[in-house]
């Protein structure tokens, strides 16, 4: 049995899914339905560029979705068996809905254009930070960042020793400067927002009601949820946990263990890149892994499947 990831913004890049949109017609039609949706070029923006374009966190979010779901689509159909379950890293927990069948594309690409746009305007350019803290157990790292004056705390924990910490500039500084006095190695993050912290409410606040008012369906195949790290089916609690996966941090090392503890012998990444691949690694040696990221990786993953589903 195997589980579907799906990655988070940062995986982004030039020309992702470029293969895909040349080879498969539902691929390109996912494009199309996206653009259609957003208004935004999306198949031009990721095919040419330019990054700097590509980077803009309301372009980033549809792009990334739009991409994984190009190449889940152009692979579903040859999968051996269903998923025993889905998830995705902040936002590709909407790729993972909308893979569960519990959100149209057209929907799920509206949202999060919205979503980026939201979070980008919630803190000033320069007012917010983001690092990633290496070493030290995420209970340390929260410990460290509950005695800093001002706001920083956890935002994502990635693995058992890699947790990122968000905040308002001067915070995270401290928190780092702390942490690495500690020993830990610290890497500030090229983000534009920091995100998954208290400083994300107003935005939660006004993307609310836009979750409301969308046509969210039961899923198909449970979700993971960043929020909670537990499965979930329903149309109402991917609503809710949506809304609070703003400022909450992504309990990703519970997601992974969420899915092996479901069944997952193989964690398959479809997506831009391999974080999530590497994290797997850190987070349960015993879990297999697979990426499709191009075209050429159908087969091998195809095969890593077959292996585990006979």
């Amino acid at each position: 049995m195997f589980a579907v990831v799906f990655p988070g913004q940062g995986a982004q890049a030039v020309g992702m899914a470029g293969d895909f949109q040349e080879r498969f017609a539902v691929s390109r039609q996912a494009f199309e339905e996206a653009s259609d949706a957003t208004g935004l070029a999306l198949g031009r923006i990721v095919a040419e560029g330019p990054e700097s374009e590509l980077r803009r966190t309301e372009i980033t979010q549809p792009a990334i979705l739009t991409a994984s779901i190009a190449m889940y689509r152009a692979l579903e159909p040859t999968l051996p068996q269903p998923p025993v379950a889905f998830a995705g890293h902040s936002l590709g927990e909407y790729s993972a809905l909308v893979a569960a069948g519990a959100l149209s594309l057209g929907d799920a690409a509206r949202l999060v254009r919205r979503r980026g746009a939201l979070m980008q305007e919630a803190v000033p350019e320069g007012a917010g930070e983001m690092a990633a803290i290496l070493g030290p157990a995420s209970d340390e790292v929260a410990r460290v960042c509950a005695g800093i004056d001002g706001a920083v705390a956890p935002a994502n924990f990635n693995a058992p020793t890699q947790t990122v910490i968000a905040g308002a500039s001067a915070a995270v500084q401290a928190a780092c400067e702390a942490l690495r006095a500690a020993g830990a190695r610290v890497m500030k993050l090229d983000v534009s927002a920091p995100f998954h912290c208290e400083l994300m409410r107003s935005a939660m606040e006004k993307l609310a009601p836009l979750l409301a008012e969308t046509a969210f369906r039961d899923a198909r195949i449970p979700v993971i949820s960043n929020v909670s790290a537990a499965a979930y089916t329903k149309a109402s609690e991917a609503q809710m946990l949506l809304r609070d996966q703003v400022c909450a941090p992504v309990r990703w090392v519970e997601c992974v263990q969420g899915l092996v503890a479901r069944g997952a012998r193989v964690q398959l990444e479809v997506g831009p890149g391999k974080v999530l691949s590497g994290l797997a690694g850190r987070i349960d040696k015993g879990l297999g892994r697979a990426n499709v990221a191009s075209v050429a990786d159908l087969d091998g993953a195809r095969a890593a499947l077959a292996q585990v589903s006979a």
